[in-house]
C-alpha cells in the first residue's frame, strides 16, 4: 500500500468519523471537536494529494497551511458561542414564565373581562 493511498484512506476514515460525531452527538463542545476531527481528515487528503508526486505541488500544501488557520479561528469562535448558549440557557432556566405577572394578564385578557376585577 503506498503513502498516498494509506493517507488518503486515514483522511477518509477521519472526515467519516468526525460527520458522524457531529451528526450524532447532543453536547455542542463533542460537536465543534468533531467538526475539527473531520476538518482535519480533509486536510490530511489535501496534503496526500500534493506529495502524491516526486515534486511536491506547493499549492495545495498553502490551502492545507490555510485550512489550519481557518479552523482554528473558527474552533475559537465556536468555543466562545458555545459558552454563550450555554450560559443563556442556565439563565433560562432558572426562570419560569408561566407564573409571571404577564400570565395573569394574558389570562384575563383571554377569558373576556379585560383583567378588571368584579
Amino acid at each position: 500500500m503506498s503513502s498516498f493511498a494509506w493517507y488518503t484512506a486515514i483522511g477518509c476514515v477521519l472526515v467519516a468519523l468526525g460527520l458522524v460525531v457531529m451528526l450524532l452527538a447532543a453536547d455542542r463542545f463533542r460537536r465543534l471537536v468533531a467538526l475539527n476531527v473531520a476538518a482535519s481528515g480533509t486536510l490530511v487528503v489535501l496534503l496526500a494529494v500534493a506529495g502524491r508526486s516526486v515534486d511536491p505541488d506547493p499549492v495545495p500544501h498553502a490551502l492545507a497551511l490555510t485550512g489550519i488557520v481557518i479552523t482554528v479561528a473558527f474552533t475559537g469562535l465556536g468555543v466562545v458561542l458555545a459558552r454563550r448558549i450555554d450560559e443563556l440557557d442556565a439563565q433560562n432556566d432558572g426562570h419560569d414564565d408561566d407564573d409571571g405577572p404577564d400570565s395573569r394578564e394574558q389570562a384575563d385578557h383571554r377569558s373576556g373581562d379585560g383583567g378588571r376585577d368584579a
